[in-house]
């Protein structure tokens, strides 16, 4: 099953950053957060990923063309302009990067992509949200309930962290970012039937407001709920708290070995 990432959009709040790359090649912990979130997906057998281009798309064509030579030992034979690395090959994904149109908006971006992606349903998501969703757990509860789409529901993290403090005002704790207790929202992790693809008018069409609300009003969109970690990658202060938490060991999303 492919597993489409979306990385074309400009990520204006996070403009200090993505002067020079798009969103998903901001880096956490060293390596871009779309690296992050491919290594969710293989880390559960999803593989084959197919990355919607945009702004500054060269930077992701730059990275993937470069990424054995980059990541490993090399031998470099100037005479003959061989290069072999010596390491082996730090993933086995099968990665298509396919240019989708600067201005084009989320779902126009999937119409581009349409005769790519056949016939076959596939996985969508975001390139700057990371979870520890289980995979193969949504895609089984997909295919049971025979629907057009399935999108993950998740719990936002609160915006400010909390305290705790005593009737008399004496603060027993600062609480970090938790999970608000009530709310869902989008967290992307979806999983799409092939006949949505006929439903997108063009490339001004927006992926929640224009294809998945009208889904939800003909009763043919489910949410698997996932009560888990999730966090989006929005503003600076997102970005540090993911390459904190990537810096102490205590990143939730990191499933792999």
């Amino acid at each position: 099953m492919k597993v489409v990432i979306l990385a074309g959009g400009l990520g204006t709040r996070l403009s200090e950053e993505t002067v020079n790359v798009p969103k998903p090649m901001v880096e956490i912990g060293g390596m871009p957060i779309l690296w992050h979130i491919m290594k969710i997906y293989a880390a559960q057998g999803f593989d084959e990923f197919v990355v919607a281009l945009g702004y500054k798309g060269e930077a992701i064509k730059r990275f993937f063309y470069d990424f054995d030579r980059l990541r490993g030992s090399l031998t470099i034979d100037l005479a003959q302009g061989g290069v072999k690395p010596h390491a082996d090959r730090p993933e086995t994904w099968r990665v298509h990067l396919m240019e989708t149109g600067l201005e084009t908006l989320t779902a126009g971006r999937l119409l581009r992509l349409k005769d790519f992606l056949g016939d076959e349903p596939f996985m969508l998501t975001y390139g700057d949200g990371v979870s520890n969703v289980d995979l193969k757990a949504l895609l089984a509860f997909h295919r049971s309930h025979g629907r057009l789409g399935t999108i993950t529901a998740v719990r936002p993290p609160a915006r400010f962290g909390g305290l705790d403090f005593s009737p008399d005002g004496e603060i027993r704790e600062f609480i970090e970012k938790p999970q608000i207790g009530e709310g869902w929202i989008n967290g992307g992790f979806m999983v799409l039937e092939p006949e949505i693809l006929a439903r997108i008018p063009g490339d001004d069409a927006a992926l929640e407001g224009d294809v998945l609300e009208p889904l939800s009003r003909e009763r043919a969109l489910m949410a698997y709920r996932h009560e888990g970690y999730w966090q989006c990658m929005d503003t600076l202060r997102d970005r540090r708290i993911l390459d904190d938490m990537w810096a102490t060991g205590a990143a939730p999303w990191r499933i792999w070995e």
